[in-house]
């Protein structure tokens, strides 16, 4: 658990600490120095009495109490020393940089398993091992560059990855990105990304801490953990950000039903970010642009005022914002006659504003004023201005400054001139403000942010299963896919609609059967997974003769066990299924079946449990989402109830967690109703 001893020291003591500087106990210590670490430092070096100053013990035994140890020597002395301290130096919180555990061998994970030991033994915190340390206000616990000028207004960021960590401050230091608080969590022995976001949760102040968080994955172990807490910060008002990198689709390959073959990992990490609210990131860069918007006060509407004075950005910009939803509405009217009265001649005002290459600092400030007091239809400015280099700017940057504190309205400045402008683009850095060097980088993240999800309420499911047949169904069954009759049984269950089902072996079962089903009906052989494949399908079968001969083909098929007949049913062909990831539990897949699952694969994917209301929004989102409705003429699907069927899924697997893969494939829909055709349930217990 994250502590006092690890946020707040009141001593620090660096083991391996040394006067070369080049080596991370070296660097670190010169760090705390030069953060001026206000509680008492000390080093534990075998060879020296004082280390760049600071008292040197040559043994632990000689060590006064400590509260935190930052560990810079080789892995194998470190479980014994950790011991030691934390059953006789009372210290409860450890920095581990060094590697050589359990991302390096079966050896070293046994040494980081006793390190860990040790540490919950006192209930205390471990950062690392194989990390870079961590940056807050209260000590520079950190070996690398760069360290950026922290802020209570910066963002807080915890990566999985030390380098990772610093290439991404390395690329927002320069736009003016500011960091309220930097972990690198390493291997995550002990505190994870997720432990991390937990702390800043449960211990946040509005007043005083930041609001925007970013993080860096490569792991998520505790996906319930991240949900939980960053729905939580984002509900009290934070924006967050996060890359999920390494996360591969290879395993989908062998998945033996449509919903397997469609859930990646990937899917996954999408459906629990947009249920938490997070904005996901695929790029360092693409981190670093949207937490340079969250740095600014969120965009209430879509309407953005372009003022520019290079034609080029600005075409650029706003075919970026039209095809992100964001608008570049007409500005007109007699207000708008006069401000272009106000500017050179040759100027344009209706969107963008164009002042000319020539246009003034002056100019700018009063495009600026009428745009925030004449225009309400605007919501947001954004504003390009570079430089060819025949003059300075800074006056252009100053009073760009000035008017981006006291504007109502957002205002997201585009600084193009990143060489040319060098001095003049530090100096609006240096006076506090974060821009953006591209124009389009800056459209991308801006409608992003914009259309970020809510988080999702968390809400009890209010559907109805009879769970006592659930469970009945469930422990009587063996491991694999369910036999037909246990698939029914289930989904009678969870109250979702079916087609009449008889699984018949025999001509005798055949006539009893069709007397019950009636004509047309579908015929589909019982044993094979993939029916398609082996020839185990036949439709509208209107006459017994016909099901007789087909009932006789299909049981020479290659495992086949039985035959399914159902009455043959019209629709729009629906899919609804479930997959279950590792860690992250049940996703819930839906939408339109037939090619749109086969070829297109317009699918959205929601993580149990989940509302109707989620499915309904999801939906909307379908490609296909005209087809639902109906167009041309061709009666639609209730989309109600499709949405209830689909959030009766979550219901049922809620009951019975071992359904480790189910299809509902077709689900036939029409105005009037939805209904199962064919099913597949896959458990393991």
């Amino acid at each position: 658990m994250v502590n006092r001893q690890l946020t707040h020291p009141q001593s620090i003591v660096v083991i391996g600490g040394s006067n070369d500087i080049q080596k991370p106990g070296g660097k670190i210590l010169k760090n705390l120095i030069d953060g001026k670490f206000l509680g008492r430092l000390m080093v534990l070096n075998p060879k020296e009495d004082q280390v760049q100053g600071i008292r040197s013990y040559k043994t632990p035994e000689e060590l006064p109490e400590v509260d935190l140890a930052i560990i810079a020597i080789a892995a194998k002395y470190t479980p014994e020393l950790v011991e030691f301290l934390t059953e006789n130096k009372n210290t409860k919180a450890f920095i581990i940089l060094s590697a050589g555990y359990s991302e390096e061998s079966h050896e070293g994970k046994l040494l980081e398993d006793r390190v860990v030991a040790a540490i919950n033994k006192v209930d205390g915190a471990l950062i690392g091992p194989n990390c870079v340390g961590i940056l807050t206000p209260q000590h520079q616990s950190i070996f690398t560059m760069p360290i950026p000028r922290l802020s209570p207004k910066g963002c807080d960021f915890i990566s999985g990855s030390g380098a990772t960590a610093c290439f991404i401050m390395e690329a927002g230091i320069p736009n003016g990105l500011q960091f309220a608080n930097v972990y690198s969590v390493g291997n995550s022995a002990q505190l994870g990304v997720e432990d991390i976001l937990q702390h800043m949760d449960e211990h946040f102040n509005a007043e005083t801490d930041s609001h925007v968080k970013l993080l860096y994955l490569e792991n998520i172990d505790k996906p319930e953990l991240l949900l939980k807490h960053a729905a939580s910060l984002i509900k009290k008002g934070c924006r967050i950000a996060a890359i999920k990198a390494g996360s591969s689709d290879a395993g989908s390959r062998a998945a033996s039903s449509h919903t397997g073959a469609l859930a990646s990992p990937d899917d996954a990490v999408d459906a629990l970010f947009r249920k938490a609210g997070i904005v996901r990131c695929f790029g360092r860069e693409d981190l670093v642009s949207v937490a340079s918007v969250f740095m600014y006060p969120e965009l209430k509407g879509r309407n953005i005022a372009i003022i520019t004075h290079a034609g080029g950005p600005a075409v650029m910009l706003t075919d970026s914002l039209s095809h992100g939803g964001l608008e570049v509405p007409a500005i007109t009217g007699s207000k708008a006659d006069k401000l272009k009265n106000q500017l050179f001649p040759g100027s344009s005002v209706n969107n963008p504003i164009d002042f000319l290459a020539t246009g003034t600092a002056e100019q700018l400030g009063i495009i600026i004023d009428a745009v925030e007091q004449d225009f309400s239809h605007i919501d947001a400015m954004i504003v390009i201005f570079g430089t060819p280099g025949l003059a300075p700017i800074y006056n252009v940057y100053s009073l760009l400054l000035d008017k981006m504190k006291t504007s109502l309205k957002p205002i997201y400045p585009v600084l193009p001139s990143v060489l040319t402008a060098a001095s003049e683009v530090k100096a609006f850095v240096d006076g506090g403000g974060v821009f953006f060097p591209d124009e389009v980088i800056l459209a991308n993240a801006l409608t992003r942010a914009y259309y970020a999800p809510k988080p999702v309420a968390s809400q009890p499911n209010n559907y109805h299963v009879d769970k006592a047949t659930i469970r009945k169904v469930i422990l009587q069954a063996e491991n694999g896919y369910l036999t037909p009759e246990d698939v029914q049984q289930l989904l009678d269950a969870a109250g979702i609609s079916r087609a009449i089902e008889k699984v018949i072996c025999t001509p005798e079962d055949l006539m009893v059967a069709v007397e019950e089903v009636g004509f047309p009906l579908v015929m589909k052989v019982v044993g094979p997974v993939h029916k398609s494949d082996v020839g185990g399908v036949t439709l509208n079968i209107q006459s017994l003769e016909k099901a007789m001969v087909e009932m006789d083909r299909m049981m020479k098929i290659e495992e086949a066990t039985g035959v399914l007949l159902q009455p043959m049913l019209i629709g729009t062909e629906l899919f609804a299924g479930v997959k279950k990831q590792d860690k992250f539990g049940h996703m819930i897949l839906f939408g339109l079946g037939g090619i749109f699952i086969e070829v297109l694969k317009d699918v959205q994917s929601l993580l149990a449990p989940i509302t109707e209301s989620e499915v309904m929004d999801s939906m909307k989102k379908l490609r296909a989402y005209k087809l639902i409705q109906g167009v041309r003429g061709k009666a639609g699907v209730n989309a109600e109830l499709f949405a209830q069927a689909v959030a009766k899924l979550s219901a049922l697997v809620e009951a019975a967690p071992e359904i480790v893969e189910l299809d509902l494939n077709p689900l036939l829909g029409t105005p009037t109703g939805v209904v199962a055709v064919d099913a597949r349930i896959r458990i393991e217990k």
